[in-house]
C-alpha cells in the first residue's frame, strides 16, 4: 500500500499555521508523509536582506527547519511517517500544483484569509488557485480556524456518478475521528424531481458505502445555494464541508455566482474539494 503523502504550504502567517496543525492532526491518522512547503518571494526577502539571496534562503530554512522539528516532536509518536521541508522558488500557484502532481501527492492542505481574501470572486486569490487549477484534492483552512476534531463532515452534492468514489474518501476520514457524514443532495429544481433524483441518489449510494454514521438529507436552494449551505452548516453543526469539483456548473454555482461577504463558511468552517475520483 503507498504511502499517504500531503502537502502543506506555507508562507509562515497565521492562517498558514492552522493549516500546518490541520495537516499533522490529518497525517496522524494516514500514518502519512508531511511536506511543508515553501515557494519564497525573493522580492518580498531581497528588501529585508539587502537583496542578497543566500542571506535570504537561509533565513527561509531555518524558519522551516524549525517548523519541522516541531512537528516531528508533536507528531512523529502518534502516528505522523515523516516530515521535511521544501523551498523551491517559482510562480506560487504553479509551483505548488506542479510539486503536488510530480510527487504523487494525495492531499494539499493550505490556509486561506477567509472571506476579506476571496473578495467577491471566488477565483483569484492563492489557495482558490490552487483549488481550481490542482487535480489533487483540497484542503483549506481560513485563518481563524483551529484544529478540533471533525465531530461532522456536510458533503454537498447535486449528485454524480463520481460521488460514490468522493464519498468513500470522506469515511476513510471519518472513521479516524469517528465522525458523522450528513450526504446533503442540493436540489435546484421543483420538489418533485428533486425527491426522485433523492431517492436514487440513496438507493445507488447506500449499498455501496458501508458506514452507519451517514445520514442523507434533501435541501432545495434554487437561489443563493451556497448562502443556503452556509446556513445548513451552522444548524447541523458541520465542522467540514466537502464537494466534488468534477462537474464545472455545480461547483461554479456553489462558490463562484453566489459568492459573498454575507458566507461566512470561509470564517468559520475549512473547506474540501475533492478532486480525484
Amino acid at each position: 500500500m503507498n504511502t499517504f503523502k500531503i502537502l502543506c504550504p506555507t508562507d509562515f502567517s497565521e492562517c498558514s499555521l492552522n493549516a500546518l496543525e490541520y495537516a499533522a492532526k490529518l497525517g496522524e491518522k494516514y500514518c502519512a508523509e508531511l511536506i511543508l512547503f515553501h515557494v519564497p518571494d525573493m522580492d518580498d526577502y531581497g528588501k529585508l536582506f539587502n537583496q542578497v539571496k543566500e542571506d535570504s534562503l537561509g533565513f527561509v530554512k531555518k524558519k522551516m527547519d524549525n517548523l519541522v522539528n516541531e512537528v516531528v516532536l508533536e507528531s512523529k509518536d502518534k502516528g505522523l511517517k515523516s516530515c521535511v521541508a521544501v523551498i523551491k522558488e517559482g510562480k506560487t500557484v504553479k509551483t505548488i500544483i506542479d510539486f503536488a502532481e510530480e510527487n504523487h501527492i494525495d492531499l494539499i492542505v493550505m490556509g486561506t484569509e477567509g472571506v476579506n481574501d476571496i473578495k467577491t470572486n471566488f477565483i483569484g486569490t492563492k489557495s482558490s488557485k490552487v483549488i481550481e487549477d490542482s487535480p489533487k484534492d483540497v484542503l483549506i483552512v481560513p485563518r481563524k480556524v483551529f484544529f478540533k476534531q471533525p465531530r461532522k463532515f456536510v458533503y454537498a452534492t447535486d449528485y454524480l456518478e463520481e460521488d460514490k468514489l468522493a464519498i468513500q474518501k470522506i469515511v476513510d476520514m471519518a472513521k479516524f475521528f469517528d465522525s458523522e457524514i450528513d450526504l446533503v443532495h442540493v436540489g435546484t429544481k421543483n420538489k418533485i424531481i428533486d425527491r426522485a433524483l433523492h431517492q436514487t441518489m440513496i438507493s445507488e449510494i447506500k449499498p455501496f458505502i458501508r458506514y452507519e454514521k451517514i445520514s442523507f438529507v434533501l435541501k432545495t436552494y434554487r437561489d443563493e445555494v451556497g448562502l443556503g449551505l452556509e446556513n445548513y452548516l451552522i444548524t447541523a453543526k458541520g465542522d467540514i464541508l466537502v464537494t466534488l469539483s468534477k462537474k464545472k456548473s455545480w461547483f461554479d454555482q456553489l462558490f463562484t455566482k453566489n459568492l459573498s461577504k454575507k458566507m461566512s463558511y470561509f470564517i468559520n468552517k475549512p473547506l474540501m474539494v475533492i478532486k480525484e475520483v
